[in-house]
């Protein structure tokens, strides 16, 4: 049945199965080839071994009648050895005349022996044999001519022929069988070929439409290959492909959704200022100075989060240039200590430094960047009077950073999500973040090659660890 299923000429099915069929008829057919010649050649050499075996036996006997020149004792030998239909027996004198024959009749309409094949060689007191057609007649004979030689005289010669018509149609017969066992074999192979190819080309088929579904972004199908090989990896590989790409497609929404509600509500507020200054709040100097101040925060948070958005949009698509050289670490604690100092004043927040001189190899904008959006996130949810405290020492080769705030610290249920983009354990949203200051620290330290991890229990503070790799020596 597997045989008469329709087959598309251009599928994988069908080259599969084109392959084997090609390989299975070429593979049976030079195997059949090559037994057809060993049988051919063993036969051939079989009868050619029997031939030689009778001249020379009857060679022996028609030496001893020309040495005694009995000429009746050659015919009588002749005609016996020559009886069977198959077999013609013929001798020669040293000249070429035919002295006996085992078919006196037909061999009168001969005029010139020489014309016969091995004749000639075998006057010239050399051995011949093969094949050839008959001397009266078309069919093909196995000949073998022999000079008759005593004391190195030669007497005469001998030539006996056997025909191979009996031995042609029993090779046709063995081919014919041959042929037939060739095709019910390629049949059978076809068959179990074409169950082999289905059983290959199906799964690579379902994979191929499940690919299909997941370009026109139908994510997180899930695909099942009942194989133990490699297409049942190759599939848990495409299922955590298309999980993945699920994954990204919901973060994908929820970003947009995001950047709509962060761009939305400064521009909001901004709109709804200068319909007021519209409405007449701009001849209040008061209520005018609050709106324009107003416009002006708003219009700095929204190049905030624009500058934000593009850094953070570079250093994820790997884009972000980074200078590199050689940076001590404690002198960029003590920049980003300096930079976050009003801060810090500000928010009644202090800050307690402990760290060893290392070199590490990087961007000092950029990690100093980093280092400033971890603080910032410190001394926000620091209380007041309190300390973060830093610290910096070497494992390895590798230099670690540790920011520990004392503040209210971070559920268990925030803490995996706060390095996620617009990520923020403030429900309301309000305030100067943004959620990207994290996310865009996370993508710095990575570009380095380096790790952040974030570690807290509530009420008890939070703990970031940086770890950079420190500079090889030269």
């Amino acid at each position: 049945m597997g045989l008469l299923r329709p087959i598309k000429w251009n599928s994988i099915h069908a080259k599969l199965l084109a392959t084997y069929l090609l390989l299975v008829t070429l593979g049976t057919s030079l195997m059949a080839g090559y037994i057809l010649r060993s049988l051919y050649d063993y036969f051939m050499q079989t009868h050619q071994t029997d031939l030689e075996n009778l001249t020379t036996a009857l060679s022996e006997s028609v030496a001893d009648a020309l040495e005694n020149q009995d000429i009746q004792r050659v015919e009588v030998l002749v005609q016996r050895f020559g009886a069977p239909k198959t077999v013609m027996l013929r001798v020669f004198d040293p000249k070429g005349r035919l002295l006996a024959t085992s078919d006196p009749q037909r061999d009168q309409q001969v005029k010139n022996w020489y014309k016969v094949p091995g004749i000639r060689e075998a006057l010239q007191n050399q051995s011949v044999r093969g094949v050839a057609k008959g001397v009266l007649s078309t069919d093909d004979r196995l000949f073998i001519a022999k000079p008759i030689s005593r004391n190195n005289r030669l007497l005469g010669v001998v030539r006996m022929s056997i025909t191979l018509e009996q031995f042609q149609r029993q090779f046709a017969r063995v081919i014919g069988s041959v042929l037939g066992t060739l095709a019910v074999t390629i049949l059978l192979c076809a068959f179990i070929s074409t169950r082999l190819a289905r059983s290959l080309s199906k799964p690579i088929e379902t994979m191929r439409n499940f690919a299909i579904r997941l370009g026109q972004g139908n994510f997180g199908d899930k695909l099942t290959i009942r194989q133990s090989d490699e297409l049942d990896r190759l599939a848990v590989e495409l299922n955590r492909m298309s999980e993945r790409l699920a994954s990204l497609d919901s973060e994908r929404r929820a970003f947009l959704a995001n950047v709509s509600h962060e761009l939305r509500t400064p521009i909001s507020n901004v709109l709804v200022t200068v319909e007021a200054l519209h409405s007449g709040a701009i001849e209040e100097p008061e209520l005018r100075d609050r709106f324009f101040q107003t416009i002006d925060d708003e219009i700095k948070r929204l190049s905030r989060l624009i500058h934000d958005l593009l850094d953070l949009g570079r250093l994820e698509a790997g884009v972000a240039h980074l200078e590199k050289q050689s940076i001590s670490l404690q002198g960029l604690i003590n920049r980003a200590v300096r930079a976050i100092e009003p801060r810090m004043q500000a928010q009644g927040v202090s800050i307690n430094v402990n760290a060893i001189d290392l070199q590490i190899e990087g961007d000092p904008e950029r990690l100093l960047q980093a280092l400033l959006n971890i603080l910032d996130n410190a001394i926000k949810h620091s209380l007041p009077n309190s300390v973060v405290i830093i610290s910096g020492r070497k494992e390895g080769k590798q230099a670690i950073v540790e920011i520990t705030d004392r503040g209210e610290g971070i559920s268990s249920s925030d803490l995996p999500h706060i390095f996620e983009q617009f990520y923020t354990t403030d429900p309301s949203r309000f305030g100067s973040g943004s959620g990207l200051g994290l996310a865009i620290a996370k993508r710095i330290v990575e570009a380095h090659h380096g790790s952040i991890t974030a570690s807290s229990a509530a009420g008890a503070g939070a703990t970031f660890t940086i770890c950079l790799p420190l500079k090889p020596k030269s």
